[in-house]
């Protein structure tokens, strides 16, 4: 049996994309997103989750580029020490961190906690949880969000180890690098397996698109579905449309949100899930 959730990440990011996120579910196959607590969009996210019971709803963890919930004077591990009330931006900084041992869990877990609880207070059930840039594959992050999870109710998270063909990277010229980082981190993936069973929380088997992010186009897509594996997976995905306030972020995905979105609502990626029957599922059925 194939069981497939596709996330879309992101939601409350800006309000083109918030409405792309809906359109991509209403119109396509998108089953579940993931709400970020500190975003310019959120209180009009908030509402457009709540009207559309359907879209499956999670948190989107921010421990990187943006601002914190709580006091930036309790996350020293977190944020910018010029800025001081900012986390730090980019992932490499986070990893080499981490690998340092310079990412205090109990810190994760208490801003974790506070924007699990902002979704919560404002009436949202939180599905699962994932991260935004997959902080939560490095284990001081990811002890920290499993206890905030639980401590907040929630039951399941993203598995953010994909699962990739090497047939999947010669459709696309510039995947091989983003491929072997991705493969790269591999490593971590027993551990994380461990940490999420011993707290007692449900995860898919592992995630599709990752690699894919920022290029998917038709054939990349049907070319996943043809060969995704036996289990049950998550689809990675970031739609949106291209407004004022998304050009506005420091971010390389502007003019890829708008693809995806026609990938997303395309009848051809319906069929190809189809022809090999996949099940759509979202968070809530996992």
């Amino acid at each position: 049996m194939r069981r497939l959730i596709i996330n879309a990440d992101d939601f409350g990011l800006t309000a083109g994309v918030n409405r792309a996120i809906l359109e991509a579910h209403e119109h396509g196959v998108v089953t579940s997103t993931t709400l970020m607590a500190n975003s310019l969009a959120f209180e009009e996210a908030v509402q457009l989750a709540q009207s559309r019971f359907s879209l499956s709803t999670g948190c989107h963890v921010v421990l990187l580029d943006g601002k914190p919930l709580i006091d930036p004077g309790r996350l020293p591990s977190l944020v910018d020490g010029k800025d001081g009330n900012s986390f730090r931006d980019g992932v490499s900084g986070f990893v080499l961190r981490t690998l340092c041992g310079r990412i205090d869990p109990d810190q994760v877990e208490a801003e974790t906690t506070a924007q699990i609880r902002k979704l919560q207070s404002h009436g949202i059930d939180v599905s699962h949880v994932d991260s935004h840039k997959h902080t939560h594959m490095f284990p001081p992050a990811l002890q920290g969000i499993l206890r905030a999870a639980r401590t907040c109710g929630v039951t399941a998270i993203r598995n953010p180890f994909e699962v990739v063909a090497a047939n999947f990277v010669r459709l696309q010229r510039g995947l091989w690098k983003r491929y072997a980082q991705v493969e790269t981190l591999h490593g971590l993936a027993g551990y994380f397996r461990k940490a999420v069973a011993k707290a007692g929380l449900r995860t898919p088997d592992g995630t599709l698109g990752i690699v894919a992010t920022g290029h998917l186009n038709p054939d990349l897509f049907r070319e996943i579905a043809d060969n995704m594996p036996e289990g049950t997976w998550e689809f990675v995905c970031h739609p949106g449309y291209l407004d004022a306030d998304l050009r506005s972020f420091a971010t390389r995905l502007r003019k890829s949100r708008v693809e995806e979105l026609a990938v997303l609502t395309s009848p051809d990626t319906r069929a190809a899930l189809e022809r090999q029957g996949v099940q759509l599922i979202s968070y809530r059925d996992l």
